[in-house]
């Protein structure tokens, strides 16, 4: 593996990873009262671009950590819609 890819792979990873603290607490808690609805609405919709170019242009480290940082982020927008 390149070490292009590595990087961009340990790179996606540790983002990724950072986003799943705050994933676990609003779906515990259901609390989405500190969750801005405009900043996760921009955010998910980078995201989902974010994926669509890294398919694009074949970048599999962005591409797998949108992928799961979309289902993340656009699950959280839901619930901030749902519960607030």
């Amino acid at each position: 593996m390149p070490l292009s890819d590595l990087t961009g792979f340990v790179a996606a990873a540790l983002t990724t990873v950072s986003f799943l603290p705050q994933a676990w607490h609003t779906f515990r808690t259901r609390d989405v009262r500190g969750i801005s609805l405009a900043m996760y609405s921009l955010f998910t919709l980078g995201v989902a671009l974010w994926l669509v170019y890294g398919l694009m242009v074949g970048a599999w480290p962005v591409v797998a950590a949108n992928a799961v940082t979309l289902a993340l982020a656009a699950t959280i927008l839901v619930m901030k819609l749902r519960y607030r």
